[in-house]
């Protein structure tokens, strides 16, 4: 039990200290199931897909698993506020735009 307090305040305390939890942009390609590379290109199979720890890495998503870019599955990201006729599967760089095959 004293493991799990002692967890739970290191924890806490990563989340209340500036600059201790991790940046918005590795957050989003973590939250794609991303993983954030030294390199500037991504190695195979993976593609890239914005960056990481503040624009110094680069986040590469797996493209042999189910969590295509839009643009690979022939679509376009567009944002909440334009009308999408016909969506499909993919993923954008921003979460809440759309992936559309038709606008």
């Amino acid at each position: 039990m004293k493991l799990f307090s002692c967890l739970m305040a290191l924890l806490f305390l990563l989340q209340a200290v500036p600059g201790l939890s991790l940046p918005k942009d590795t957050l989003r390609c973590v939250g794609y199931h991303g993983f954030c590379f030294h390199s500037k290109s991504c190695p195979e199979p993976f593609a890239a897909f914005g960056t990481c720890s503040r624009r110094q890495k680069t986040c590469c998503i797996d493209t042999t698993s189910n969590f295509h870019t839009c643009e690979d599955e022939g679509g376009h990201c567009i944002p909440p506020a334009i009308k999408c006729l016909q969506e499909q599967a993919g993923l954008c760089p921003h979460r809440a735009w759309k992936c559309c095959t038709e606008v």
